[in-house]
């Protein structure tokens, strides 16, 4: 059995599209299988390094280091980036 993805989120406190997003990510690895993908949560605010890489970007979906997305999460491209 292969590693689980890492998913990363980088997101912002109160950022209403970052909520929406790990609901997202959370009814999306219910769905595929928990061992398929894990999914983690790093708040830009005040990391300087962060705040200039990411800036309004956020939500910014990484899977295995790689930026994914941005904003929203579109499902089905998702999950057929996840299983490759």
């Amino acid at each position: 059995m292969s590693q689980p993805k890492s998913v990363v989120v980088y997101s912002r406190r109160g950022c209403h599209l970052c909520e929406e997003a790990l609901s997202t990510l959370t009814t999306l690895r219910l769905q595929a299988g928990p061992s398929t993908f894990e999914v983690s949560e790093i708040f830009i605010d005040g990391d300087s390094d962060l705040e200039v890489k990411y800036g309004d970007q956020v939500p910014v979906i990484v899977i295995d280091g790689k930026v994914h997305d941005f904003y929203r999460v579109d499902p089905e491209r998702f999950l057929g980036a996840i299983s490759k």
